[in-house]
């Protein structure tokens, strides 16, 4: 249980859910039929007995390398051993009708002796499966709702309620293992053919990637954040996860453990623009249905996030039995932060459905008419304190940054019926001034020279970085840029950008986190726009040089260590990245216009 690295693990998915494999080959975490259902392999939380499915090499060496083929999700990891080398290549086919999972084991050298050990264990590693059938290449288990079919083209062995099969192959061999998930009161159904799937995987990438538009001097990069992003769009609805995983600790001591397979609108608009940047409009038109979908009602209500298919629940529990990722607790599951009230995510999603229409990813009428409901919603609220866009679990306030989107929805919105209801339009703008002037009279700090947390609150907070990225003021404002160098001062440290000082807050939630990496390549975006094209550069390249082997980030980067916290991988880190790139590429970001002036 101990000695885990979160950045030692590589991501494989077909779009519905996703897996997280071990750079020893090991698959600890696999959540069934979709992101957000329970696991079936939870070992990443606890142990083995918690649920994955190892390859044991024997005579292993130690030394391992890793890679993705090409420009896909299919992940290869070598392993040496005494008598040879030996290749896993484990991916996760574009879904048909049910999910799978294909392993196949190659000899490369030599020849090889490997053990393929299977624990099945459901409700986030609580439940051993029974098993229905076994026979010499097949086996079906069972668990409540939960049906699982295996076939492997070598002998299968279920004792001490794992799944155990014995190769032995010599150079040139292989020896391929099918798991598919299917609804326990159906009919097990077929397999997919292990080399046929390999082959429709990487021509689904290769076909996928010729949409992409990007041609800077970051592509390898760009393109590895772009297919990790696609990874993280659940296929059916277009929503996209936060991340792919629960309860990864943003503190190694614990307590800071959430989960992330939710669907957040703070990063509503981020998402569309850094997708039509990249020439992806198919996503883009696929999110912005789905937010639409989600926020969706009368009257109408919008929280920070939603499930993939925009259900409004995702109660918090603890998962007891669970130790937790090198023992840090609790390990929780659903996200207290959906009954929060957070402004900010108003104007997300008004700035998203403004910015949609203008590039034609949507019809505007349909938009207007949601734009209008939230942006009344939010006359009717935007004076209220709240929990602020990092969903502090302490007293609500007015923070800054909350108001600023609160500007930024009254301000689409008055753009959006500028020329179709002048009254309207009117109401708007007059709103997104009178917030801009509480804005500027209390968001900022003439003691601090900055733009600080909340009106009653002087402590810096990190989302300041974005007033010039939304288009509140511009970069090279004076205040700006006092508030810049003092983010520098105090909450930076060789490049690495905290949110804010967790000793400075009351959140309820435990003190001690890393950088936000989001933040971090933020600063990037406001150096590029105040002219330090230089310092942009090289904050880019500092950043992404703390990617792991594979280029995956977390949430966050240890400050004292190479380590990353946080769950993994992380969607805004990457579409921060992607930003940054596009940048500095082509010199523009998701900056947005502003119609209040």
């Amino acid at each position: 249980m101990s000695g885990k690295r979160i950045e030692d693990y590589a991501l494989i998915g077909d779009g519905e859910t996703a897996a997280l494999v071990g750079s020893d080959g090991a698959i600890e975490w696999l959540c069934l039929p979709r992101f957000d259902s329970e696991a079936c392999f939870a070992a990443l939380l606890g142990d083995n007995e918690h649920g994955c499915w190892r390859m044991n090499v024997t005579g292993a060496t130690g030394e391992r390398t890793r890679r993705y083929r090409g420009d896909s999700l299919i992940l290869e990891t070598e392993i040496a051993c005494e008598g040879g080398r030996v290749r896993l290549i484990d991916f996760m086919p574009i879904r048909g009708e049910t999910p799978d999972l294909v392993r196949i084991v190659e000899c490369l050298e030599g020849q090889a002796e490997v053990v393929s050990e299977l624990c099945l264990r459901f409700d986030y590693g609580r439940i051993h499966p029974l098993v229905r059938s076994n026979s010499s290449g097949q086996a079906v288990a069972i668990s409540g709702p939960d049906g699982v079919s295996l076939h492997f083209d070598a002998g299968i062995e279920f004792t001490d309620r794992r799944f155990t099969s014995h190769l032995d192959l010599r150079a040139g061999e292989r020896s391929s293992f099918v798991l598919t998930w299917f609804p326990s009161h159906e009919e097990v159904p077929d397999s997919v053919d292990p080399l046929a799937a390999l082959e429709e995987t990487e021509r689904y990438w290769a076909d996928w990637l010729d949409a992409v538009d990007y041609e800077g001097e970051h592509r390898e990069t760009v393109i590895r954040s772009l297919i990790t992003l696609k990874a993280l769009i659940h296929r059916p609805t277009g929503g996209i996860v936060a991340a792919p995983t629960a309860s990864l600790p943003e503190n190694p001591a614990g307590w800071r453990n959430w989960d992330y397979r939710y669907c957040w609108l703070r990063d509503a608009t981020f998402t569309l623009l850094a997708l039509t940047h990249m020439g992806l409009r198919q996503e883009a038109k696929e999110w912005t249905r789905w937010l639409e979908r989600a926020v969706g009602g009368d009257p109408i209500i919008v929280q920070p996030f939603y499930t993939v298919t925009g259900d409004h629940r995702a109660l918090e529990w603890v998962a007891d039995w669970l130790p937790g990722f090198n023992g840090a607790t609790p390990v929780r599951f659903g996200n207290r932060a959906e009954a929060q009230l957070q402004l900010d995510v108003h104007g997300e999603v008004i700035d998203a459905l403004y910015q949609a229409c203008e590039q034609g990813i949507i019809e505007n009428e349909e938009a207007e008419r949601l734009i209008g409901m939230l942006a009344d919603r939010l006359a009717e609220i935007w004076q209220e304190p709240d929990a602020g866009i990092w969903e502090s679990r302490g007293k609500p306030r007015h923070h800054t940054y909350s108001k600023v989107m609160c500007w930024v929805a009254f301000d689409r919105a008055a753009a959006t019926f500028a020329e179709r209801d002048a009254q309207r339009c009117q109401r708007y703008l007059a709103l997104a001034r009178a917030v801009r002037a509480e804005v500027e009279e209390q968001g900022f700090s003439a003691q601090r020279g900055a733009f600080v947390r909340a009106y009653d609150d002087l402590a810096l907070d990190a989302a300041a970085l974005r007033i010039p990225l939304v288009g509140f003021l511009p970069a090279d404002d004076p205040r700006i840029i006092s508030t810049v160098e003092a983010i520098e001062r105090e909450l930076g440290t060789d490049g690495l950008v905290r949110r804010y000082l967790p000793e400075q807050t009351d959140d309820g939630i435990g003190h001690g986190e890393g950088a936000f990496v989001a933040a971090c390549f933020w600063l990037a975006d406001v150096y590029w726009m105040q002219g330090r094209h230089e310092d942009a550069r090289a904050q880019f390249a500092r950043i992404v040089e703390r990617a792991n082997d594979l280029g995956l980030l977390a949430e966050q980067l240890a400050f004292d260590s190479r380590e990353q916290l946080g769950n993994f991988p992380q969607g805004l880190s990457h579409l921060s990245l992607l930003d940054a790139a596009n940048r500095l590429a082509k010199g523009r970001g998701d900056e947005r216009s502003a119609q209040s002036e």
